[in-house]
Order: C-alpha cells, then structure tokens, then sequence
C-alpha cells in the first residue's frame, strides 16, 4: 500500500498527482491547460524534472525526479535571500513549491470563474517511484489514463499528456532520452504502450 505522504526526497523519482474537490473541474477550457503548465514550468521546473504527464478535466499526473541537493540549494538560496540552507530542510523547501504551484493556479481561476474554496482534494499526493519495472508502468499507467476514464479511445488522441511529445522529435524539456531508454528505444515505447493497450479492455 502505497504511502501518499511521504517526504519529496533530492535525486529520488516520484509519481504526483492530485484532483479537484467534488465534481469540480481543474480544466473547464483549453486555457486553463496551457496556464497551469505554465505554473508549473514556472514553480516546480527549478527543483525537478519531469518524466512524463496528463492532464484529465478533474485531476492531474506528473512523473518526477527531484533535482540533486545542491540545485535544490541553489534555488532555496535565489529565493530565499538571507536564509540559511540546511539539508534537511529540503523536503518541506519542496513541498512549498508544489504547495505555492497549486495555490497560484487556485486563486486565478477563483477570480476567473468568480469561484471561492479550495479546488483540490489533496494537494499533492505522491508515490516513490524505485525500480524499472515500477517506472515503465507508471510511465503507461499516467498515459493510458484518458482511456482508463473514457476521455478517449487511444492513448495517442489525447493532446494534454506527454505521449506524443515523448514518441516525437520536437523540442521538449521531458527527460525524453532517458524514459526512452528505459523502454529500450522509441519503437519499443510505443510498441509497449500499444500492447498493454490491448490487455486493457476500453469501457465504452
């Protein structure tokens, strides 16, 4: 059983993820999308790389790795000026960035939807990510979960997760080199993510 609390550790590999309260939606336009990637190029990309994500109506995914502790330190001491960093620290220096992420994109979409409350269930929940097998599936698991909800038939007609940026060629900031290299290659990637596919039967 999976803890979903667990402290956000440098270098280690993460699966985060979270949702909107009740039948509320995280996205009601394709606006809402591109801004909430923004926030998150602009809060978490200093203190992790992301693997892989999607992007569902009422919650969210991201594959992580933290960044190593000294550019964690770098960041904390940009921000934090006059500050003393202490290593142990780190976790809670973390967590307040993915904590400051959620909350930006909260309030502006309050104010854009004349909205008030929280729009998140539980902020961030996150699973530890340890072996290879565990992250090609997780890699999978995030992708397939347009299916999995019945948002689409295929895993590749869904525009807002990183399966299409990852089987491509264009510029990215995913650590597209190294999930492909977990999968043995790009032909491998979708060969694998075809196949799981079709032992997962579609709820249509």
């Amino acid at each position: 059983m999976p803890s979903y609390h667990i402290p956000l550790i440098p270098g280690m590999k993460y699966h985060v993820f979270s949702r909107a309260v009740g039948s509320e939606k995280i996205f009601r336009e394709e606006k809402n999308y591109y801004f909430f990637l923004q926030k998150y190029k602009h809060h978490i990309s200093p203190i992790a790389d992301t693997y892989a994500f999607c992007l569902l109506p009422n919650h969210f995914d991201f594959f992580i790795k933290i960044k190593s502790l000294d550019a964690i330190r770098s960041w904390f001491t940009k921000l934090k000026k006059k500050k003393k960093f202490e290593a142990a620290h780190a976790p809670d220096f973390i967590m307040e960035r993915f904590s400051n992420f959620l909350n930006s994109y909260s309030k502006a979409y309050n104010k854009v939807y004349d909205r008030k409350g929280g729009l998140f269930m539980d902020y961030l929940r996150r699973v530890e990510v340890n072996t290879d097998e565990q992250f090609v599936d997780t890699v999978f698991d995030i992708h397939n979960h347009p299916v999995h909800h019945n948002y689409t038939k295929s895993i590749a007609d869904w525009y807002w997760s990183s399966y299409k940026i990852l089987s491509g060629n264009g510029p990215t900031d995913l650590l597209r080199k190294e999930v492909l290299e977990f999968f043995g290659g790009n032909d491998q990637f979708i060969r694998y993510h075809q196949h799981l596919m079709l032992l997962r039967p579609i709820r249509f």
